[in-house]
């Protein structure tokens, strides 16, 4: 039978747990930032924090992981960011609004984002292939709650409807194709979150669904089998 623990001892316990957790992910990002991701390694991280590597495995799989904490801070914030856009927003206009939002405040240091560690993460996801797929893995396990969200905002039921799982794969390859012209060094690309606004405004231009009220349900919305 299982019990909740509500002491305060069990509270103490858990405040340590966050607090080691937070601390191995500033050693990391630490040490990425001085060495590099490849050079760093996990005894480096634990040594860091004074504890073992044991004990950092506890917390994360692989330094992969400490890398996609600040992914996962970044999509809940865009999720959060994408169900406050206004209601008339069609589906593209949204998603490119809370998208661009978020970047921008993760490069200038808002809303408590580090920019500092945005742009380490964007450095290493130009310089090591492991990253950037772990990077790419992250968000197709994310589209299924994009998805629900855009679903919601068509007011549409996505068992029966492709349009939000479209959307939802197309802001996933918004975020790969900025990354990509970023990484290529083409002239007057400026920041991220400039690419990914202009990689949106193309895709703006030929697929923008309509929110829930302007919404026509098309006849054929599942593929034939």
């Amino acid at each position: 039978m299982e019990t909740s623990c509500v002491t305060p001892t069990c509270g103490r316990r858990e405040r340590k747990k966050q607090r080691t957790r937070e601390a191995l992910i500033d050693a990391a990002f630490q040490l990425f930032q001085e060495k590099g991701f490849e050079a760093t390694t996990v005894e480096e991280i634990a040594d860091e924090v004074d504890v073992s590597s044991r004990t950092f495995f506890r917390y994360f799989a692989s330094k992969e992981d400490v890398v996609l904490t600040f992914q996962e801070e970044q999509f809940t914030t865009m999720l959060e960011a994408l169900a406050a856009r206004p209601a008339s927003e069609p589906v593209m206009t949204a998603l490119r609004n809370a998208a661009v939002s978020v970047l921008r405040a993760c490069e200038d240091g808002e809303y408590g984002f580090d920019p500092e560690r945005f742009g380490c993460l964007q450095h290493m996801m130009e310089n090591s292939p492991a990253v950037f797929g772990r990077s790419l893995e992250h968000g197709q396990k994310k589209q299924a709650e994009i998805t629900r969200v855009i679903a919601e905002r068509m007011g549409v039921d996505p068992a029966v409807d492709l349009r939000p799982h479209v959307a939802a794969g197309l802001s996933n390859c918004a975020f790969r194709s900025a990354f990509e012209v970023l990484s290529s060094r083409v002239s007057g690309t400026g920041r991220f979150s400039d690419v990914l606004d202009q990689v949106f405004g193309v895709m703006e231009d030929g697929l923008n669904y309509m929110p829930a009220d302007q919404t026509a349900t098309p006849e054929m919305t599942t593929p034939s089998r």
